[in-house]
């Protein structure tokens, strides 16, 4: 049903806008009697639980960042049967983003462009939602994804995420610090071993006990990504995302003038399998058994959450192929897992 609706309906919608709407409506299905009925449907099975970063978290698969910037999905998406949410990224200083259109789908790949550049309400707006959850969903499990405000220069970066981190980490379930997106001018900089080591001491020491996780970019070499790796070890955090978007293009089956009509952003989607696997080993190969890390990036099927799992990824995130496989897409994921033998001690 819902493919059909996206090719007759959806699809003819600005990305943008579909979004906003659907994600109206999953701000309905969190609220009683609805999240009452929409859980009855969707809850992951009990032998999909992990246990890692001191949490307990119903399924290994959850909604990637960039979904719910502003903390307002956050039941509704628990409720569908996401083993948590990270919302973000977030940052210190409200900002509106980048210009309009900055959303674009490539439906024969079956993923997105964007340069949305972190619009947000702001991390004392984010705190009052966060503070609001904690009351009344206490179980869900919610990551907060923080990232460089636009206005503030790379040089005082270090300043501005701790400021997020400050406000931030007495509500969250974890932190996950955002240097590797595409559409902040400057900020994959920051993804140097010798700039993101003192940043990253700072936010853990402004964290406190909240776990803190960082997040790379899949455009790195290898021997970068190890680097990072065994720095966030060294340095005490609690795991690694991996990864963000990608600049490439490559290997793209829609049309060249249609990619090049969209513009600069960060490609995610279908396209990233590959490198996304790759990324993940490398990781894993660089880091203690029992580091954290998420695998996000080409992640649609209950085969592509557990290809992942089986090469060392402790938790899956996934976030374009909602749009593609619809609400019931975490039941999908949860029931395949299940029916593939996924299971947790």
């Amino acid at each position: 049903m819902y493919p059909l609706l996206f090719r007759a309906v959806l699809s003819r919608f600005d990305p943008e806008f579909a979004h906003h709407a659907g994600m109206a409506v999953i701000r309905v299905l969190g609220v009683p009697p609805f999240s009452w009925a929409t859980r009855a449907l969707t809850a992951p099975d009990p032998s999909l639980r992990v246990e890692t970063l001191g949490l307990t978290f119903p399924s290994p698969f959850g909604v990637a960042a960039g979904f719910d910037k502003n903390a307002v999905g956050v039941r509704g998406l628990a409720a569908l049967g996401f083993g948590h949410v990270e919302v973000g990224t977030v940052t210190a200083i409200p900002q509106e983003g980048n210009p309009k259109p900055r959303l674009f789908r490539l439906i024969a790949d079956r993923a997105v462009i964007n340069r949305m550049g972190f619009n947000n309400a702001g991390a004392d707006a984010a705190a009052r939602r966060l503070a609001r959850l904690r009351r009344g969903a206490p179980d869900t499990v919610i990551g907060v994804n923080i990232g460089k405000s636009r206005v503030v220069e790379v040089e005082d970066a270090t300043e501005d995420y701790v400021a997020s981190a400050t406000r931030l980490a007495p509500l969250a379930d974890y932190l996950a610090v955002n240097v590797s997106s595409p559409n902040t001018p400057g900020l994959r900089g920051l993804q140097a071993v010798e700039t993101l080591a003192p940043l990253l001491r700072a936010v853990k020491e402004a964290s406190g006990r909240t776990p803190l996780l960082v997040k790379i970019a899949p455009d790195l070499p290898d021997e970068e990504i190890t680097a990072i790796a065994q720095m966030a070890v060294a340095e005490g955090l609690s795991g690694i995302i991996a990864h963000n978007t990608t600049i490439s293009r490559d290997g793209l089956l829609t049309d060249a003038s249609t990619v090049e009509a969209a513009g600069a952003g960060g490609l995610s989607g279908a396209p990233l399998k590959k490198r996304s696997i790759e990324v993940l080993r490398v990781v894993r190969e660089a880091v203690p058994a029992e580091f954290c890390v998420i695998a996000v990036g080409g992640v649609e099927t209950p085969a592509d959450v557990q290809e992942r799992l089986d090469a060392g990824a402790t938790l899956v995130q996934g976030y374009t192929a909602f749009l593609y496989r619809g609400p019931l897409w975490g039941r999908e994921i949860n029931r395949g897992l299940v029916s593939r033998g996924t299971a947790r001690a």
